[in-house]
């Protein structure tokens, strides 16, 4: 037996127990003929205590850092305890002790405060992932993926596994592709999701199917991409909206009580799409703070019943206002007393290229009145007009960008968000849920003159909305216009659930009759001969009595981010891929060899 305990568990009770403990030596400290080693398995860290008699044999075969090494001995009360520890109570009297495995010196400390950068520790993965830090990480991954799967099973749900070498639908982000040997010239695809099969798992008459799977995507990397990524992927027969929301909002707040203890008691918020792009910029808010969005060009978005405000900066002589297509505006609580450097360094940060404005304007809500930026063209009182619509009180700063609209729009956004963050409004320990609905079912590709569709083809439009969709045609005559086509309107039967301003799930009630998926199909600019050719079989089978059904499916990477107080979710995945798509560790992709090439029947063009 290599150990009778582990390095986590001992405590005052287990005095003068004779135990063996085996693991990596984290630190050796000598004080004289005494020498002390913090022994260090998964489970924690003991001190041993090798005495005078043992020095020799020490001094034989001295120990290294992270020697994986086996002791035993006795458990005895520590002089010195060590409160911030569960085993710091207690040390090891050593009696005897083996060297398992010695180990050159590490690359890095492997303590929490390491001297490693991110290069060189994703180069030696496996030495990282013992420090405990990132066990933490994988600890907490492991529970939220214990919780999700009790709750399903508990609420009825199969584990069903589907394929991973599938045929390619290019439609939306592109596919990794894996050639075929025993079919020459032809490829499978990684699935970017098993949307159509736990659709035919429908079909198929399992009602309530989900998998935690693995996903692919052959797309441009950031913090919260990676290319191959987990889903908790859900979906459900006989079902309409309400059901879908009520189910698994109840897995999200199974999952923060069984992982972080919260009772997430309150009622979950649902918000339409239309207004959380209008009041927040964007359509995952984050709704731990308010500084809500005022559109100064058109009020009427913001206040329907206040026409009057359209005055407000128009036909100022401000030409960057004036010829603006978006006036948009927030309130920024008690932060009036910011200095001409602080609002020069604003300005500043939302002219980077990421941000990308021309510059901000603003106005302090002072005791005495109001200072602006743009006083010269604006009077007391419409300054006092635009403070009254953006709902802002003495002691705020009111931050003004303008420019094309969707680039004026998603800066205010980030700007809220950068405000948030400074004032510490986004508290790493609050947690908020929401709901977002009714999304467009399409978007406008003005490239390819066409529709495409805005979460995947599968999805419903709204019962209301079928009709539209039916007895309309998508062909789009003019396409400065796009936006008066019926399809313009047609609202999708879809939900995101947003957790402190990201999407951890999205999903859809499906379409599940055949003529309604060939016109959507159409809608996509998909003729006959290509819905068979992608779709084929899954058209087919709506013909044998397919259910209605909706699910969904949930980021269980970046859920598992969120939850850790993380940005990124590279460090709750054990092997991740850096930002350009490598494995630095296994240094992959890699080459092949000719024979391989041979064999797959592939030939390499050679650049000119």
């Amino acid at each position: 037996m290599f150990r009778t305990h582990t390095c986590g568990e001992l405590n005052l009770e287990h005095q003068n127990l004779e135990v063996t403990l085996a693991g990596w030596v984290q630190t050796i400290r000598k004080f004289g003929a005494i020498t002390f080693v913090d022994l260090r398995d998964r489970y924690g860290i003991t001190q041993l205590l090798f005495g005078e008699s043992l020095q020799a044999q020490l001094d034989q075969q001295p120990l290294g850092r992270e020697f994986v090494l086996q002791a035993k001995g006795t458990v005895q009360e520590r002089s010195n305890k060590n409160l911030h520890i569960p085993t710091g109570a207690i040390e090891i009297i050593v009696s005897s002790f083996e060297i398992l495995n010695s180990s050159v010196v590490p690359p890095f400390t492997i303590q929490d405060d390491t001297d490693g950068g991110d290069d060189l520790r994703m180069k030696y993965r496996y030495l990282d992932l013992r420090r405990n830090a990132v066990k933490k990480n994988i600890e907490l991954r492991y529970a939220v993926n214990r919780s999700a799967r009790t709750y399903l099973h508990e609420q009825g749900f199969m584990d069903i596994e589907t394929p991973f070498l599938i045929k390619s639908t290019p439609e939306g982000a592109r596919d990794f592709v894996v050639p075929s040997r025993m079919n020459p010239g032809e490829f499978y695809a990684l699935p970017q999701s098993p949307q159509t099969f736990k659709q035919l798992l429908m079909v198929s008459g399992y009602d309530r199917y989900y998998q935690i799977v693995k996903c692919f995507r052959d797309e441009d990397l950031r913090a919260d991409r990676q290319p191959e990524f987990t889903q908790i992927d859900c979906e459900m027969s006989f079902v309409e909206q309400e059901d879908i929301l009520n189910m698994f909002e109840g897995l999200v707040k199974r999952v923060f009580a069984d992982v972080k203890g919260i009772n997430y008691a309150e009622t979950v918020q649902r918000m339409s799409w239309e207004d959380a792009m209008w009041t927040y910029g964007n359509d995952k808010p984050d709704i731990r703070f308010g500084m809500t969005i005022t559109n100064l060009k058109y009020p009427q978005h913001t206040f329907p019943n206040r026409a009057n405000l359209a005055t407000l900066i128009q036909e100022a002589g401000f030409k960057v206002f004036d010829d603006a297509e978006s006036v948009l505006a927030i309130a920024v609580p008690n932060a009036a007393e910011y200095s001409r450097k602080q609002t020069d360094e604003l300005t500043d940060w939302v002219k980077r290229p990421q941000i990308g404005m021309q510059g901000m304007a603003f106005i302090k809500c002072l005791p005495e009145g109001f200072k602006s930026s743009i006083d010269k063209f604006y009077s007391a009182e419409k300054l006092a007009a635009i403070a009254e619509a953006c709902d802002a009180k003495t002691g705020d700063l009111i931050l003004i960008l303008a420019g094309k609209e969707e680039r004026t729009r998603k800066a205010i956004s980030e700007l809220r968000l950068e405000m948030g963050k400074r004032l510490g409004l986004r508290k790493e320990n609050e947690f908020k849920l929401l709901w977002v609905l009714d999304f467009p079912l399409f978007e406008y590709d003005s490239d390819e003159n066409r529709w495409v569709a805005r979460h995947h083809p599968f999805t419903s439009p709204k019962p209301s909305d079928i009709p539209t969709m039916i007895d309309n045609s998508p062909k789009i005559e003019n396409a400065d216009k796009y936006l008066e086509h019926p399809y313009a309107q047609i609202k999708a039967n879809a939900y995101d659930l947003v957790l402190n301003g990201n999407e951890i799930g999205g999903g859809s009630i499906r379409i599940y009759q055949r003529a309604l998926q060939e016109k959507m199909f159409e809608a996509l600019g998909m003729d006959q001969e290509e819905q068979a050719h992608k779709f084929g079989f899954l058209l087919g089978a709506f013909e044998y009595g397919a259910p209605p059904h909706g699910g969904i499916a949930f980021g269980f990477d970046r859920l598992c981010a969120i939850l850790g107080g993380s940005e990124s979710i590279r460090d709750f995945i054990a092997f991740p891929k850096n930002n350009s798509g490598r494995d630095v560790m296994l240094d992959a992709p890699a080459s092949i060899d000719e024979k391989q090439f041979k064999e797959l029947h592939i030939q390499l063009k050679k650049e000119s």
